[in-house]
């Protein structure tokens, strides 16, 4: 009976939580669908789950307030709040509501258009962010990666500046550099979750224009870099439509590391249900049946066992 009570609670018998719940923060670094799919997968983590957002959009009803007001963008944040709701609601339903018919509202976002009133009524954007995951019971924090407008800079091999994110995923090679325009701060917020996190998860999404930007901000960067977290990077299913998208895994991790000069994550997570896993590339079945995007329940596990393992292999060594 000795030997039991590593595996069941000496009250209740209840089995011992699986190390990634057991885990006092998990932060997550993207923008985008790629993102939100992460954090509705860990959505059951609550307040201990953190997602750190793209702010650098430049398309759609985003874009289209950005040139008028100049502010954040918008849109991938209210795309990672509403995959967090658990139950929808009218509320929930409005944030994704969008425009149709003649009129300058036309195609316009309702949820981006209620943040930016929001920040307008409040003194940071955060709080407009807070306001609306209080309203729709969201217990998990989105932060931006900053408060301040910036755009995506890319420089080409032959020293044209690409600006924006729109242009920069037309590029028909890997840019020389990537910066943001204007330089910003990160978030105080974003760099303390980091600073709290066990464990650090970087995509899926976009490689440049989702994943990069982040990593472009000094003080979110040395953040992670003093982290002693473990650091997961989800790749795409599919070759995405960008630069990017022509590159392997490695290739990418090589890019990235040249552009950062972040060490390499402990694990790199791939969709396969046949390869075998090869330090660092992590193989595991994280898609749909039946669609080109990744299943929460699959990617869930998969990320609780990858992080059992890399915890794991952690305290033996």
């Amino acid at each position: 009976m000795k030997n039991q009570s590593i595996y069941l609670s000496s009250t209740n018998f209840s089995p011992v939580k699986p190390k990634l719940e057991r885990l006092e923060h998990v932060v997550a670094i993207g923008g985008g669908h790629g993102l939100g799919r992460v954090l509705s997968s860990l959505n059951h983590l609550g307040p201990c789950l953190t997602g750190i957002v793209t702010t650098t959009d430049n398309g759609g009803s985003t874009g289209r307030l950005r040139d008028t007001q100049d502010c954040i963008a918008w849109g991938d944040l209210r795309k990672c709040i509403q995959q967090l709701v658990t139950h929808p609601t009218p509320a929930s339903l409005l944030l994704e509501y969008r425009f149709r018919g003649p009129g300058e509202l036309t195609k316009h976002n309702l949820g981006n258009l209620m943040l930016l009133a929001l920040d307008h009524m409040a003194t940071r954007p955060l709080d407009a962010i807070n306001i609306i995951r209080d309203m729709l019971h969201v217990k998990s924090l989105i932060i931006p990666m900053s408060e301040s407008p910036t755009h995506l800079l890319a420089v080409a091999a032959d020293q044209q500046h690409i600006f924006g994110e729109i242009e920069v995923d037309k590029m028909k090679s890997m840019p020389h550099a990537l910066k943001l325009d204007p330089p910003v701060k990160a978030t105080a917020e974003a760099i303390e979750a980091i600073n709290q996190a066990q464990l650090i998860i970087i995509g899926p999404g976009s490689f440049l224009t989702s994943i990069m930007p982040p990593l472009l901000l000094p003080e979110l960067r040395q953040a992670i870099a003093n982290s002693d977290a473990k650091k997961i990077f989800i790749t795409n299913l599919v070759a995405e439509d960008s630069p990017a998208g022509i590159l392997t895994e490695q290739q990418l991790l090589s890019w990235s590391q040249r552009m950062t000069n972040l060490p390499a994550p402990d694990a790199v997570l791939i969709h396969s249900a046949k390869n075998k896993d090869c330090e660092p590339f992590y193989f595991r079945d994280i898609a749909q049946d039946t669609a080109r995007c990744h299943d929460r329940k699959k990617l869930r596990q998969a990320i609780t066992n990858l992080t059992e393992q890399l915890l794991r292999t952690a305290t033996i060594a």
